[in-house]
């Protein structure tokens, strides 16, 4: 049964993703005092006193952006509505009642949906008073909060599980970890196209205008019994393209979901050449040590793809993914996805291997006989190995001189590590220290 969800809704610029990032206790939702930052469902899976609950940010309603994004933003914000077990409507407890909070009003009274009304951004005795006109919009008496201070966030989070549907034991059991990927790419590859195929509904807005998701947007969905935790990022693009302080923090945010995810998905748009952008972000992922699944997407728009060209371009193009498995799909019409996302399940079992050590000293001791670093002065000497760690698999390798072994060798290393232990598509995370010498002293006497 799918988890309960709360959607959060009101007219622009009252709060709606402040309270979102209050009541999660992270930072999911970008905030900045401009009307229609918002445009997709910004969903995140809350865990409060043993139960678990879906909750969604909106678009501000009755909103017309720069980007003329008006009937993508209001479908979303329809779809959130529509399956919604409980709606919070959010308004400005500060500013107070304008034409926009009763636009809103009149939409949810056509939805017979409980709703809890929440007047935001309350910070002073006097607003606190003047909350209660609030009881004419005829949602009952408004739960006074402010998300910036956290006032009265934790009296609002006892009302909404009040409110929502009685779940099962079992229900309210949290589950193991859910697979993470993040999704990145160019902007307009389709990324969002992807997670709306995976989930079934539109989850994300799809525009021909490329920047159209500005923020990294959190959906989980469940494939074949296994959880899984889409996270779609704003398209990348080259720093000195970013126009303002949104844009800037979308790109941040995209390179945080990189290193919070398990795997990532790089996605290409196969009618195009690989971008500079794109190069920066393979090697972002390299130096995070992430598998990565390189995607070419669009192939229903190309006549005759020639797949064995792309995947030996895609391979030139992005030498520090080298290893990367490469797979190439239709994320519209839905060609390939369900493969592509079996190959995610195997990248994270490749990532979670255990080396026996003493099998990872015989392969160290093999590749160190057939192939040695230059010593610059001095004769490397390559002792010793132990795993520290998986997801990445992390090797701590002791030798006499680590500087003599970093870059070229360490990636000759990693090779050979990846083909012993049959962890051939994921990155491997090698570490040099030196072994000191031990110094014996007779004992006195």
């Amino acid at each position: 049964m799918a988890l309960p969800r709360v959607a959060i809704v009101g007219r622009p610029n009252v709060g709606k993703s402040s309270l979102l990032n209050r009541i999660a206790g992270k930072r999911v939702s970008i905030v900045e005092p401009t009307a229609g930052v918002t445009r997709d469902r910004v969903a995140v899976i809350v865990e409060r006193e043993g139960r678990r609950f879906e909750l969604v940010d909106t678009g501000g309603l009755g909103l017309v952006d720069e980007a003329l994004l008006k009937d993508h933003v209001e479908a979303q914000i329809q779809v959130a509505l529509t399956t919604s077990d409980l709606i919070l409507f959010v308004v400005d407890g500060k500013e107070g009642r304008v034409p926009g909070d009763d636009l809103v009003a009149r939409r949810l009274r056509q939805i017979r949906k409980p709703v809890l009304l929440v007047a935001n951004k309350v910070e002073s005795r006097n607003d606190e008073l003047l909350s209660a006109a609030w009881e004419r919009l005829g949602f009952g008496d408004p739960h006074i909060t402010s998300a910036k201070e956290g006032f009265g966030i934790h009296d609002l989070v006892e009302a909404l599980l009040a409110a929502l549907p009685e779940q099962q034991p079992e229900e309210t059991q949290s589950l193991d970890k859910p697979l993470s990927f993040a999704i990145v790419g160019k902007r307009n590859s389709g990324k969002s196209t992807l997670v709306n195929q995976l989930c079934g509904e539109e989850r994300v807005i799809v525009s021909e205008l490329p920047g159209t998701t500005r923020d990294a947007i959190d959906v989980e969905f469940l494939l074949d019994g296994q959880r899984m935790l889409a996270i779609d990022t704003a398209g990348v693009r080259k720093k000195k393209s970013l126009e303002h302080a949104i844009e800037l923090f979308s790109h941040t945010r995209a390179t945080e979901s990189i290193r919070r995810a398990d795997v990532v998905v790089h996605m290409f748009d196969v009618r195009e050449e690989v971008s500079q952008v794109d190069k920066s972000v393979a090697a972002y992922c390299a130096r995070a040590h992430k598998p990565v699944l390189l995607v070419g997407n669009k192939i229903d728009l190309v006549e005759d793809f020639d797949l064995g060209r792309w995947d030996a371009y895609l391979r030139q193009q992005l030498p520090a993914l080298d290893h990367a498995p490469v797979a190439f799909l239709s994320a519209k019409e839905g060609r390939n996805v369900r493969a592509a996302m079996n190959i995610l399940l195997d990248l994270r079992k490749q990532s979670q291997m255990k080396f026996a050590t003493p099998r990872l000293n015989e392969v160290l001791q093999a590749a160190r006989d057939k192939l040695l670093p230059q010593g610059r002065g001095q004769f490397p000497k390559l002792f010793y190995g132990t795993q520290v760690g998986s997801e990445p698999i992390q090797i701590l390798v002791f030798v006499n001189e680590p500087k003599l072994f970093r870059g070229q060798y360490e990636r000759y290393l990693a090779r050979v590590l990846r083909e012993a232990f049959g962890c051939s598509e994921v990155p491997i995370k090698i570490m040099f220290r030196r072994r000191e010498k031990v110094v014996l002293t007779p004992r006195d006497g």
